[in-house]
């Protein structure tokens, strides 16, 4: 009987965040196409969009495993700007093959965030003020780097990769979406990821049961750094060339998809799916933005707005469900009462 009572995976998905941002951004696609009459739909619209969501969907997911830890990283848009300058220099002014410039920039970031892990861990300092330091240790890197300067990795094989696609899908995008289903399947059926989850959820009692807090944090940060680096990566394959201002705008938006997706502040709850669907209804205002010339500042306008107005509808139904959590002890002991 319990079984049949309870809603099915179907009806769950219905009434969930993800269906939410699924809806807004069908209907939102399906405006902003029927407003530019079509013109939305086309192959090269299309693939200029996906190709644009690519480093969004990143960036948010890069965050997203450091927020399910209970953590934040401000260094994501300094560090995915460092890394696409390396990439990119490594391969113009070094004569660096394209393979080994890549897994360069790939382990750099993971080494750069195991780095932000274990100042966390060992200094007791909160991963919000670490990332700030390191955030503006990176910006200097990345000036020392590119200059005033703007680097064409000049590699013909990596620009067609940036550009290629598939039914008008693009390659990179492809390569965004496989990484989502990763993380995934990393934090839903993994032992490690499910102790991330927990360690973020509640600390003590994932301390009490054995897990490891500081090698969950060291492990986020790492993880977060790692997909920094296939951003960047991805960044060098797709834009005309890369300089100092690369990942400057890529806070706000790493936040944003994260948060807008369902993320908890607090930690131990995330949605790899709606951290996409919110990157793609970000992705949406920007294409507004264009479509309608609308003043630039309207964007960080409604991103921010968005961002403060879902944490702050989070942090109420969190006291709500906290309250009726407290409310149902005293109504059980009225009923035990009753009975007697």
């Amino acid at each position: 009987m319990s079984s049949l009572r309870s809603p099915s995976r179907a009806r769950r998905f219905a009434r969930s965040t993800e269906m939410s941002l699924l809806t807004i951004g069908v209907l939102g696609f399906a405006v902003l196409a029927v407003g530019s009459h079509g013109a939305l739909l086309h192959g090269n619209s299309v693939r200029g969009i996906l190709t644009y969501l690519t480093v969004p969907i990143l960036i948010g997911l890069a965050q997203l495993v450091v927020l399910a830890a209970g953590q934040m990283n401000l260094s994501v848009g300094a560090l995915g700007g460092f890394l696409a300058v390396l990439t990119a220099g490594l391969m113009a002014d070094h004569g660096v093959p394209v393979p080994l410039a890549i897994l360069a920039a790939v382990l750099t970031g993971a080494l750069i965030g195991a780095v932000n892990g274990v100042l966390v861990v060992a200094t007791r300092i909160n991963g919000f003020i670490v990332t700030l330091a390191t955030m503006t240790i990176l910006l200097g890197l990345q000036y020392r780097v590119a200059g005033t300067r703007t680097i064409d990795a000049g590699s013909p094989g990596l620009r067609r990769f940036g550009t290629l696609a598939v039914l008008n899908i693009p390659v990179v995008f492809v390569v965004a979406l496989a990484v989502a289903a990763a993380l995934a399947f990393v934090l839903r059926r993994s032992v490690v990821g499910r102790r991330l989850l927990a360690s973020g959820g509640n600390p003590l009692a994932a301390q009490l049961s054995g897990i490891s807090n500081g090698r969950v944090l060291v492990l986020a940060h790492t993880l977060s750094g790692l997909i920094i680096g296939i951003a960047a990566v991805l960044t060098v394959a797709s834009a005309p060339g890369v300089n100092k201002s690369i990942g400057g705008d890529w806070l706000l938006p790493s936040f944003a998809a994260p948060i807008i997706g369902g993320a908890a502040l607090a930690g131990g709850s995330i949605s790899v799916l709606g951290t996409v669907l919110a990157a793609f209804i970000v992705r949406l205002v920007d294409v507004t933005r264009a479509q309608y010339s609308l003043d630039p500042s309207w964007v960080n306008f409604t991103v921010g707005a968005v961002v403060l107005g879902t944490v702050v509808i989070g942090r109420i139904r969190e006291t709500r469900q906290a309250r009726n959590t407290s409310r149902e002890p005293s109504e059980d002991k009225r009923s035990i009462g009753s009975e007697a």
